[in-house]
């Protein structure tokens, strides 16, 4: 497990969760790839209303004919390591918002893997 404390960055995606890179949610690819680089964590949150550059507001209230709703990805981890990992963002991110934040790691902490347990435990993919 990534040991994380003090100076960290935190990098938010927004983007709309019908939004795909190569038929798969860009959400999903960006996840994906941020633990294939060896970052500390990173959530997916759903929103239940918003709106970007387009000023379309996306919303999930009833009789409303937008379901493209705004996705954030909050990754969290060392400057250096963010940053890095910038190049991949630039490259699926193609409407959508990235934004940088300095922040303190206060407390990281995952639940223990059990022996012999194969696979992510409950307590990984989530930066604080």
């Amino acid at each position: 497990m990534t040991r994380l404390t003090g100076n960290a960055l935190r990098v938010t995606v927004l983007v709309g969760e019908n939004d795909t890179w190569h038929h798969k949610p860009v959400y999903a690819e960006i996840v994906h790839r941020a633990h294939a680089a060896g970052l500390a964590g990173a959530s997916v949150f759903r929103g239940i209303e918003g709106f970007g550059a387009s000023s379309l507001i996306h919303t999930t209230r009833l009789l409303s004919l937008s379901e493209d709703l705004p996705v954030a990805v909050v990754i969290v981890d060392t400057d250096e390591r963010v940053r890095a990992f910038l190049p991949q963002l630039d490259e699926l991110v193609t409407e959508g918002l990235v934004v940088l934040d300095d922040c303190q790691v206060i407390r990281y902490a995952g639940r223990e893997a059990e022996p012999g347990a194969g696979g992510a435990t409950a307590g990984e993919g989530r930066p604080w």
